[in-house]
């Protein structure tokens, strides 16, 4: 009978040992978990971050575009005669240019008046 009872007791020590040691170590993988879950957070955060802050160059139209939009602005002289003939108007430096009825090219200045070139 003592040796029955012994062997329960001791069980039920082993049985609680074992219950300690599960809970320590959940203990332990939660704690790692919560420290780590920041540090992983954190470096996608920044990576991202860094990603998102590419500058892209300025839009250029190309050639073919710009001889077909009186509307883009350009530095070409030669591109601007050409659509001034076709279209009657154009952007040249970024001022736009009219013919008028008697083929003379003008501007608008600041005020609104008419500059004739």
């Amino acid at each position: 009978m003592k040796s029955s009872l012994f062997s329960k007791i001791n069980f039920l020590k082993l049985e609680k040992v074992i219950m300690k040691n599960i809970l320590v170590i959940l203990f332990m993988l939660i704690g790692f978990f919560v420290l780590l879950f920041p540090l992983i957070f954190y470096s996608k955060r920044n990576k991202n971050l860094a990603q998102k802050t590419t500058i892209s160059p300025p839009y250029v139209p190309l050639l073919k575009e710009q001889k077909f939009n009186p509307d883009i602005s350009t530095d070409n002289w030669d591109l601007h005669k050409l659509r001034l003939d076709k279209f009657k108007r154009s952007q040249y430096k970024g001022l736009t240019f009219f013919v008028s009825s008697e083929n003379r090219i003008y501007y608008f200045s600041e005020e609104g008046d008419k500059v004739y070139c």
